[in-house]
């Protein structure tokens, strides 16, 4: 069996860990190393997996590397994925793609420069809901998308991501690009405008927003709008969810991504739980980039898709600082 040498580089964004146990599960994936400039967020997993470990991810582009997953601050995405994919190594990129529209078009021109593929970490694509939703709008179940509401409600994070200089944006940029993308998936359409709204109102002295409102109008006409906010407080069951209520000329689809959960109750917790026991979505995203590099074929969540949601995200700070919609 051949198998596909992949590398990880920075574990800052948690979604790392996942990916990380997902990669261990598929036989024809072969770890490579790890790279992260903070040592001890990665010295157990090295030492448990006995795994090669660099500080500088330039030293493991060095490497017989076939692939590099990317799950660093958001401000490196671009500098990363640009060099990786100069030294012919294909990328999957944890969202947002970038942080800037100019440098998301830089990394989609230097993957195709150099003939390697780009994917965008939207990993809600592969929860069973949004599956299930996708097949029953492509079978004409509602008739034709009118309008979409969305949410993609969560827990502040806390570190880097509520540094602007490290996160490009607070809870509209963060939130905003999971559920656009799953809009942008079911409608087939473009955004041609935005209006949003965006403020710190859950938590003091954040420099970034931690409460959002995203409208968009679509060229086909459909209408959205998505609840980004990180308005789960640490008591809540669980850190956020993500929810559409897609509304068609013949029907509607309610859609409760992360509904599949036990309830847990434990007086040494103090407090009720929600135990998730669906289908593992990063699993899924990372077999399905593992089988198109593999295979040759095109990665089913591109660049340009990671591109066209934050694009969204970003148009909505704009207008915010201008008070009116901002058209794309």
């Amino acid at each position: 069996m051949k198998k596909l040498k992949v590398g990880m580089i920075s574990f800052a964004h948690g979604h790392a860990y996942s990916y990380f146990e997902a990669l261990r599960g598929l036989p024809e994936v072969e770890l490579a190393g790890i790279a992260d400039p903070v040592e001890s967020r990665v010295s157990a997993l090295v030492a448990e997996h006995h795994l090669p470990y660099f500080n500088d991810y330039h030293q493991l582009l060095d490497q017989e590397v076939d692939a590099v997953i990317i799950c660093s601050e958001n401000v490196y995405h671009a500098e990363i994925t640009i060099e990786a994919a100069r030294r012919g190594k294909h990328v999957l990129c944890e969202k947002p793609l970038g942080i800037q529209t100019d440098e998301m078009h830089a990394m989609i021109k230097a993957c195709h420069d150099n003939q390697v593929q780009l994917m965008t970490a939207f990993p809600c694509r592969y929860l069973a809901a949004v599956v299930q939703a996708k097949k029953a709008i492509e079978q004409g179940e509602i008739g034709s998308i009118v309008a979409i509401k969305g949410t993609n409600r969560g827990t502040a994070p806390g570190g880097w991501f509520v540094d602007s200089k490290l996160s490009g944006g607070g809870a509209l940029l963060d939130h905003t690009v999971h559920v656009m993308d799953l809009m942008n998936w079911f409608t087939g359409s473009a955004v041609k405008e935005v209006y949003a709204y965006a403020a710190t109102l859950f938590k003091e002295k954040l420099e970034v927003d931690d409460t959002g409102m995203l409208h968009v109008k679509f060229e086909n006409g459909v209408f959205g709008v998505i609840d980004t906010s990180w308005s789960r407080m640490p008591p809540f069951p669980t850190w956020g969810d993500v929810t559409m209520q897609i509304i068609g000329t013949s029907g509607v689809i309610s859609l409760d991504g992360l509904a599949q959960t036990n309830e847990l109750y434990s007086g040494q917790i103090g407090k009720g739980q929600w135990k998730y026991w669906g289908d593992n979505m990063d699993f899924h995203l990372i077999q399905a980039f593992v089988q198109a590099i593999l295979s040759g074929q095109s990665v089913p969540i591109t660049g340009e898709d990671g591109l066209r949601s934050t694009n969204a995200a970003l148009a909505g700070y704009r207008s915010m600082e201008l008070k009116q919609p901002v058209a794309l």
